[in-house]
Parts: C-alpha cells; sequence; structure tokens
C-alpha cells in the first residue's frame, strides 16, 4: 500500500528576518522542538566563517536533519536556489516530508534578494510560494540598530508581522516608542512582544500576509536581479582552539572586550571548552549585553573545540585572537 503523503503545491514560505541578536534563533529553537504537528523545513544560514548556529540550533553534522517533530533542518553552505530545489526533488522522491518552509536570514540580510528568489527564479516560483516576511526587532538594541544600519530598516520595512523581543530588559517608555517609530516606518505589519520566542505559529505560519503591491511601492525596482553586499566596516573572524581554556581568564577577556568595544560589537557567540566542566559553555552577546549559559554535556568520543565568533565594526582583530590565546589552559 502506498502511504506517501500527498503533496500540495506551491509550498508556503516563511523567511525569518531581524538584525543580530534579536532572538531568530530562539525562535527557530522552539519550532523545531516543540510536538507541534506540522512538518516544516528550516533553512538556516549565518554572516561569518563558521556555521556557529548550527550548534546553537541543532546538534548534529549533517546538512539535512530530521527532527523527532517531523521538522528539517538544513544549514544553508551555498546558493538558497540550489538548497530549495534539492527540498523539492527529496520531496518528491518520498526521502522527506514537509508542508511549509522557514527560512532565517542572516542578520545583516536585506531581504529583498531573498524575497526576490522566489518571483525570478521560475523553478522555485513553481514549486513555492513566499507567504510572509516576520522580522524579529531587539528592543534594547533596535534605535541605535535602526539608527546606524539600512539592513534592519530594511528589515523593519519589508515586514509582514514585527515580533518584539527583549521587552522585559528595557524600560516601557522606550518600548512604546519604539513601537510607535515601527509603525511609521510600517504600518502594514502587526506588532506583537514575544519572551524567548513564545509565540503562537499561527500568527506567523500560513498568513498569506507578502503582497507584491506593496513590496513594489517600497522598493520599485524589487524585481530586478540586483547582488546585496555587506557594509565594508563590517567583517567577521573566528577563533578555534581545541585546548581547553580557562574561566577566569575568557571570562575576564569578554568583560574586557564588551567594556571596550561594545559599541562596535554587533553580534558575538561561541561553545567553549572550560577546563573542569563537562558541559558546553555557551556565550552570546549584542553590544553590551551578553549571556551566559551552559549547552549539552560532552559526549564520548565528541572532540573538545571551542569556537567564537565575532561581527562588529572594525574590530582589532589581531588583538582579540591573541588574548584569547593567553586563556587557553597550558598543555
Amino acid at each position: 500500500m502506498n502511504t506517501r503523503p500527498k503533496l500540495n503545491y506551491p509550498v508556503p514560505v516563511t523567511i525569518l528576518t531581524g538584525f543580530l541578536g534579536a532572538g531568530k534563533t530562539t525562535l527557530l529553537n522552539r519550532i523545531l522542538t516543540e510536538h507541534h504537528g506540522r512538518r516544516i523545513a528550516v533553512i538556516e544560514n549565518e554572516f561569518g566563517e563558521t556555521g556557529i548556529d548550527n550548534e546553537l540550533l541543532v546538534q548534529a553534522d549533517e546538512k539535512i536533519v530530521t527532527m523527532n517533530n517531523g521538522c528539517i533542518c538544513c544549514t544553508v553552505r551555498g546558493d538558497l536556489v540550489r538548497i530549495l530545489g534539492e527540498l523539492s526533488d527529496r520531496r518528491e522522491n518520498g526521502d522527506i516530508h514537509f508542508e511549509r518552509v522557514i527560512i532565517e536570514t542572516t542578520g545583516l540580510a536585506d531581504p529583498a534578494p531573498v524575497a526576490q528568489t522566489f518571483f525570478i527564479e521560475q523553478d522555485i516560483a513553481e514549486n513555492y510560494k513566499l507567504d510572509a516576511i516576520v522580522t524579529v526587532v531587539d528592543a534594547v538594541h533596535a534605535h541605535q540598530q535602526l539608527q546606524e544600519h539600512h539592513e534592519a530598516q530594511e528589515q523593519v520595512g519589508f515586514a509582514d508581522r514585527i515580533l518584539l523581543s527583549k521587552t522585559d530588559l528595557q524600560e516601557a517608555e522606550v518600548v512604546a516608542d519604539l513601537e510607535t517609530r515601527l509603525r511609521a516606518m510600517n504600518p502594514r505589519a502587526p506588532i506583537k512582544r514575544v519572551h524567548f520566542g513564545e509565540t503562537e505559529l499561527f500568527d506567523i505560519l500560513d498568513i498569506d500576509g507578502f503582497n507584491l503591491d506593496d513590496i513594489l511601492k517600497i522598493e520599485p525596482d524589487f524585481l530586478q536581479d540586483v547582488s546585496h553586499e555587506h557594509e565594508d566596516d563590517i567583517s567577521s573572524f573566528v577563533f578555534r582552539t581545541d585546548r581547553e581554556l580557562d574561566a577566569a581568564r575568557i571570562l575576564a577577556f569578554l568583560d574586557i572586550m564588551v567594556r571596550d568595544f561594545g559599541n562596535d560589537l554587533l553580534r558575538y557567540k561561541g561553545i567553549l571548552n572550560i577546563a573542569g566542566c563537562d558541559k558546553k559553555v555557551i556565550y552570546q552577546g549584542v553590544h553590551m549585553l551578553m549571556t551566559e549559559s551552559f549547552g549539552n554535556p560532552w559526549q564520548d568520543g565528541e572532540a573538545k573545540a571551542s569556537n567564537l565568533v565575532f561581527i562588529g565594526r572594525n574590530l582589532p582583530k589581531q588583538d582579540m585572537l591573541e588574548a584569547l590565546e593567553s586563556c587557553q589552559v597550558a598543555a
């Protein structure tokens, strides 16, 4: 008996965007781990030299991972068109099954080139339909990000839904002022406050929110095939080591780094192997706001390595790498 599920086309797609550190990965974690009964393919990408988010999101090395709740996680290593084509082919062949797609863009991305894909690529347009662009906005840093970065403005302007995160860390009048600013920038998009990604999926999936006519009013050249470039003064670098790190020294380094370069640190995150700790230690931060948490225990036979990625403006890369080298425990 043929048990292959009936395939419906086109597959609805949600683009999840938001500036660095806004909380997109937290929301994706909820989608990938909650038993919501929906089969979702998640395509995740990050600006930088290493896939730190891939480990924060799921503990696996494969490019495509099937989760116990029916979700699929796919880490983008190449062209989006190719990845979508591969997913569509495997869905047709019965290798994997999903009913909708969520694409997380890098925090430095203008969402326009991603959205363009579903209109200017014929094969993609036949198999997928852009359902909505959902933008996560960081209530703590949004005013500064909107002032300094065109990408942050574009993310808000293109949004069909706006999720306002970290409101509990900001004064009420500042949040209210931010909401007023966001409504002025994009009166089309409803705004919802969220805490650690806790939002109902029906608020962001299958909402039929993307309206091409509205987007053409914002950006008349939207359907032209144009490329996107990052700001020249923004760059990323990675620190990797197989040696254990001293807890006191790494904490002192992070405190000094935040104190001296916090304004220019757009995003920093990493999974660390701390001497004397049997769990992975996860550091994440945006500007001056830094959090520390414990991840999964190191598994028997697993290579214990530390990876820290920094994304920022005009950072003293060599000085920071040398300081991190000094945090290693002597061999």
